[in-house]
């Protein structure tokens, strides 16, 4: 089983950085291979049909390459007024014009982490649409850490134990749901 990961926070130091690789470390002891994306190398130009009429942009074609290699996705995103990042929902838009569409059928996980206390909900919930539209299998279950910036060591792990349990949960599942998703293909 192979997992595209990325934070789509463009912050070198980004919560959802620090967030998405406990999760892909718990993936890959999972046993699934983890194909770990640096989001701030598929940054697309906007979406504009006078451009793709003239060639997808080479991000978009690689990311999609990506997609289509995968079973699954994980996604670490940052609450930006109450929603997910304008350069995630471009990045969204160039590959639902591709074809074959490269989401559609594929599994996947929406993390979140904020400052604040309801810890990047409400991007995870508005990401949601556009993923399911496309025919995602968006797991039922984000894991959003809430007041993140007081959440980490140092060295980037979970201080409470009971959110590194709660967020090992909502990755077993994934990895269960995909690998059934896989195995009716």
């Amino acid at each position: 089983m192979r997992i595209l990961a990325f934070s789509a926070s463009l912050r070198q130091d980004s919560l959802n950085g620090k967030l998405l690789a406990i999760a892909a470390r718990m993936v890959m002891e999972g046993g699934a291979e983890v194909d770990l994306a640096d989001f701030s190398e598929l940054v697309m130009p906007n979406y504009n049909f006078d451009v793709e009429r003239a060639g997808f942009p080479e991000e978009c074609i690689d990311l999609g390459r990506r997609v289509e290699q995968a079973d699954g996705l994980l996604i670490s995103t940052p609450e930006y007024n109450h929603s997910f990042p304008g350069t995630l929902k471009n990045s969204i838009d160039w590959l639902s014009r591709l074809r074959p569409m490269p989401l559609r059928g594929r599994s996947v996980q929406i993390l979140s982490a904020a400052p604040s206390l309801v810890g990047g909900n409400r991007a995870a919930e508005a990401l949601s649409t556009p993923m399911e539209v496309l025919g995602m299998h968006v797991m039922p279950d984000r894991f959003s850490l809430n007041t993140a910036n007081e959440a980490f060591t140092e060295e980037g792990e979970l201080l409470d134990p009971k959110r590194l349990e709660r967020l090992q949960g909502t990755i077993d599942y994934f990895l269960k749901v995909t690998n059934s998703l896989k195995l009716m293909d």
